[in-house]
């Protein structure tokens, strides 16, 4: 990653480096300095320095975030069917106490990781564009709706430049083979080597940026939140398509046979070809 390798003032911590996301981006970096469980402390120490700290703990927090250019905070509860109870202490107090911290100790950019979840409140077979009010369906979706609007708040009244990223359905490619996990994948797949491009293109985006929410998903040929504005505002370039990926629709040649789809015209729903088997249900 060109700021923590070709540009080695800009250190980057990664708060949630031993989880489902943050260990992938962790090895992508090489250099890290998360703040993570003990029990990841072994797979993550060849990838860069590790130190622990405790959302809850604002002071360690700004002590871990002195010297440090860009916060890419990953570590939250993310399930949809958590509690508030579950949610209110890593997802409310924890997402502020980063934010607090980074500010105290000069940190130039925090890097929220959103997700989906916060427009999924919208009407099925919509797309969610960047510029659009959120929309959540549940109360984790709820939470990230407030890291959106404190995220704006520090980048545009006090100073820290803050990117939200609406995280799709995080998957590795060897999981586009299993069936039982289509339905989420399907419009809303994000690759582990897209996501750790699109993460890059956060840290490295210019300092002018004060605020933007930008949509984490794969080039998939049917997404839920559009991308454009991503590829826009970063230059973020997805290499990864769900129907390329999964064995079971690379024989259809669905990207390849798409029926012209005017998508400024609500009456027009289908973009598959009649002879295309449906994908089913998302679930």
């Amino acid at each position: 990653m060109s700021s923590t390798t070709n540009n080695p003032s800009r250190l980057v911590l990664i708060t949630g480096a031993g989880g489902k996301i943050g260990s992938y981006f962790a090895a992508h970096a090489n250099k890290v300095h998360p703040s993570h469980q003990p029990k990841n402390i072994e797979l993550l120490e060849p990838h860069g320095e590790v130190v622990e700290a405790e959302l809850e703990d604002v002071k360690a927090l700004e002590q871990v975030c002195k010297g440090v250019h860009t916060v890419l905070h990953l570590a939250a509860q993310t399930s949809a069917e958590a509690t508030w109870d579950q949610l209110y202490a890593p997802n409310i107090h924890g997402v502020y106490n980063i934010f607090l911290a980074a500010k105290r100790a000069s940190v130039k950019r925090v890097i929220f990781a959103s997700s989906l979840r916060a427009v999924c409140g919208n009407p099925k077979g919509t797309q969610a564009k960047t510029h659009e009010f959120p929309n959540p369906g549940d109360l984790y979706g709820v939470t990230k709706c407030f890291g959106e609007a404190l995220a704006r708040y520090m980048g545009e009244q006090e100073g820290v430049s803050a990117i939200a990223v609406r995280v799709g359905s995080f998957k590795p490619h060897f999981a586009a083979q299993d069936e039982s996990k289509h339905g989420a994948m399907m419009d809303a797949w994000l690759s582990e080597r897209d996501a750790c491009q699109l993460f890059e293109r956060c840290i490295d985006a210019p300092e002018t940026i004060r605020f933007a929410i930008v949509h984490g998903l794969s080039n998939n040929t049917f997404n839920c939140m559009d991308i454009q504005s991503t590829k826009d505002l970063l230059g973020y370039k997805p290499q990864d398509n769900f129907f390329e990926e999964a064995e079971k629709f690379r024989s259809l040649k669905i990207s390849q046979n798409i029926l012209g789809h005017n998508v400024q015209d609500p009456k027009q729903k289908s973009a598959l070809p009649d002879n295309a088997s449906d994908p089913g249900e998302r679930k």
